[in-house]
């Protein structure tokens, strides 16, 4: 394995790791504050550190947008994603709303074929059924009632994440890394707090310091990707971001005193074991040109 491809899976887990924290603090102020509110403060205490990281690019000039609708799309589609999880998060363990959220690679590629265009084989929609399958299983398929009301948010928030993706996918064509990133973290806070605004509670000093950490965590989280994603192609270091249910089932235990359920350690299984079957049959496509012309 190449070098570069090892620096960049080793940045890939810490980020995760990382982000798995910024996500244990988005835990601790949901039972403080409504979700919007949690969702207006996660935005805005990362836009300080964006600041600085675009001012020490000194890519002023490559804040330029092309697509100002798509762009509103998309912080429509951020806001009901953050809050689904947020809320998700308040109501039940880390560990159980991972392991549905995961399952958003394999919505990418199921709405990449309605959406975009892209061919889907039919070995992929098999892994996307049997991942969809595993989703069911760690919703809570008994009981009183079929699903979680947690689990049903979480899955919610997967399939915003799953379009956001593919907006970022028609957005990249013309628009920077960084005014992709800052317009909508900006827009966000802007649109979150006027959501907010009327029911906001104000937040207690004590919890400023939690605020700063999930900016800060945030913004390292990024940076550690973007830099991980650079470095290697997204099929080898992608599959890594799996290992934040690893990260969940810990936190859970060791910040809330929550033991993981077995259906939801199966229910992540299979969903992990389809989404990195479909990134690496994805990669396998992709190189079968290039091996055919040698």
């Amino acid at each position: 394995m190449r070098p570069t491809n090892v620096k960049a899976i080793g940045l890939m887990l810490v980020g995760v790791f990382v982000f798995a924290l910024m996500d244990a603090g988005l835990k601790g102020l949901s039972t403080h504050y409504p979700a919007i509110e949690v969702t207006t403060l996660r935005a805005s205490a990362s836009l300080p550190f964006l600041l600085a990281w675009i001012a020490w690019s000194r890519a002023w000039r490559r804040l330029g947008v092309w697509s100002p609708l798509l762009y509103a799309v998309r912080v429509a589609l951020g806001i009901l994603m953050l809050v689904a999880f947020v809320y998700s998060v308040s109501v039940q363990p880390l560990t159980d709303s991972y392991a549905v959220f995961m399952s958003a690679p394999l919505m990418v590629a199921a709405l990449s074929r309605v959406f975009l265009g892209e061919r889907v084989p039919a070995r992929r929609w098999l892994a996307i059924s049997a991942g969809l399958a595993g989703v069911l299983i760690a919703l809570k398929p008994r009981g009183a009632g079929l699903v979680s009301v947690g689990g049903l948010a979480a899955a919610a928030s997967a399939t915003c994440y799953a379009l956001s993706v593919l907006l970022i996918r028609v957005l990249g064509r013309t628009d920077s890394n960084f005014a992709m990133v800052f317009w909508y973290v900006l827009a966000l806070a802007l649109v979150a707090g006027g959501i907010a605004a009327p029911g906001w509670q104000p937040v207690a000093a004590g919890h400023w310091p939690l605020i700063a950490f999930i900016g800060v965590t945030g913004a390292i989280g990024q940076f550690l990707f973007t830099a991980a994603f650079r470095l290697a192609p997204p099929s080898t270091v992608a599959p890594f971001e799996y290992t934040a249910l690893i990260w969940g089932v810990g936190l859970d235990y060791a910040v809330f005193g929550h033991a993981p359920l077995p259906r939801v350690l199966l229910g992540g299984a299979i969903v992990i074991g389809a989404g990195i079957y479909v990134i690496w049959d994805e990669h396998r496509a992709a190189t079968e040109p290039l091996a055919a012309t040698r």
